[in-house]
């Protein structure tokens, strides 16, 4: 790969996508070798997760230091990661009766012996939020919990006064820490997309893709239209930037997001580009962005209204306006109510299929192509948590 002296970390990254696409192509199965290397990439970001996460959001509460700031910007966070998946199914439900992507597919051959997995009910979603073990949430990457306790922790080192401040100290050189540590973790990035795409590329070819063109072209049409006039509606508005500085912003962890497949893996690079390139304090960036790498699910919430009419539209079924607004509503509380739930697209759809009296066996062909999908929904989200974090800084009064 080219030298990082010569060539930006983003145009090697993008290189390496490049020429992972050609290589699935070209070598089909013989790609598998350079699997373990996608592996170690993935490995490298998930080992950054906690340690980032749980330092920055303590120094993120602690900075904010007055629990009433802490919830004013809490509020706007949350306020606007529902507007914007709100505003995301609509967009899905759209251009799922434009493009009517069910219309002439039947289901029998990926519809058999699907069992949907079970979705948590509201009790369970809130005690969850409340780790009886820290120390196990930690271990086990449970991300709510950790998000929950680092908030605490960092609200109760301010109220602690000067006792408290070698806390905040340690946890703030800790973040610092993480930071450079994720930046020499970047480095291995152009390798690891490289291996990533071709074993995707050699897995999902065109010809396995072909019937279900449709539908894969409206979710990618939707998120590409969702990032153009959402996004960039909100960043012209409240942070007063054009949408070209943005998406130049952001560029990185877009294309991270869209090759690993994980808002959480991509974090660390999330919250490095909100502040170098967005000019996000570390103050808001380390509160808003693990929560919506956590909760925010816009991608995925736009794939949902899409994949509901594909499977109407396959099954023949109609769906009344009534019907679909009733998805816009579930789908939205799903996207909190499965926050850090493994699987939580499917788990989504599956809540949504039952909302509205369609079958759960659509889900089982949806699952099919659901690798392809979540490239572009995992992008997407990521997105707009960068987004939201813009927008929340420019109503703090930040200068980006």
């Amino acid at each position: 790969m080219v030298s990082g002296k010569k060539v930006p970390l983003i145009w090697q990254i993008g290189i390496g996508f490049v020429l992972g696409i050609a290589a699935g192509i070209l070598f089909g199965d013989k790609v598998k070798y350079v699997e373990p290397i996608g592996q170690v990439f993935l490995a490298l970001l998930k080992m950054l997760i906690v340690p980032l996460v749980f330092s920055s959001l303590v120094v993120g509460a602690a900075s904010i230091g007055d629990p009433r700031d802490l919830g004013r910007i809490g509020i706007k966070t949350i306020v606007l990661y529902l507007v914007t998946t709100a505003v995301a199914i609509v967009i899905g439900l759209v251009l799922g009766n434009l493009i009517q992507p069910g219309v002439g597919l039947t289901l029998s051959q990926g519809a058999t012996a699907f069992k949907a997995p079970e979705a948590p009910n509201i009790m369970k979603v809130i005690l969850d939020l409340f780790p009886s073990n820290p120390i196990k949430a930690a271990a086990d990457g449970v991300m709510l919990q950790i998000i929950v306790f680092a908030l605490f922790l960092g609200i109760s080192a301010v109220l602690a006064g000067e006792k408290g401040k070698p806390v905040i100290s340690f946890f703030d050189s800790l973040a610092e820490a993480m930071y450079k540590l994720t930046g020499i973790v970047m480095k291995t990035a152009p390798y690891g997309v490289f291996a990533l795409i071709a074993v995707t590329v050699s897995k999902y070819g065109l010809s396995v893709l072909a019937p279900f063109a449709k539908v894969i072209g409206a979710v990618y049409l939707g998120c590409a239209l969702h990032a153009l006039l959402v996004y960039s509606g909100l960043i012209m508005v409240f942070a007063k930037k054009s949408p070209m500085w943005f998406f130049k912003g952001v560029r990185e962890p877009a294309l991270t997001a869209f090759v690993t497949r994980s808002s959480s893996a991509t974090l660390p690079i999330t919250m490095r580009t909100a502040q170098e390139n967005l000019g996000v304090s570390e103050k808001v960036s380390s509160f808003v962005l693990p929560l919506g790498a956590t909760i925010n699910m816009d991608g995925t919430a736009l794939y949902q209204g899409i994949c509901a009419l594909f499977v109407a539209q396959a099954y023949g079924l109609p769906l009344t306006m009534g019907a679909q607004m009733s998805i816009v509503l579930t789908a939205t509380l799903a996207s909190i109510g499965t926050a850090g739930v493994p699987g939580a697209g499917l788990i989504m759809l599956t809540l949504v299929l039952t909302a509205v009296g369609l079958p759960l066996e659509g889900a089982a062909l949806v699952a099919g192509i659901d690798a392809v999908l979540d490239m572009a929904r995992t992008c997407i989200n990521v997105v707009g948590d960068s987004c939201v974090t813009a927008v929340v800084a420019s109503t703090e009064g930040e200068k980006l």
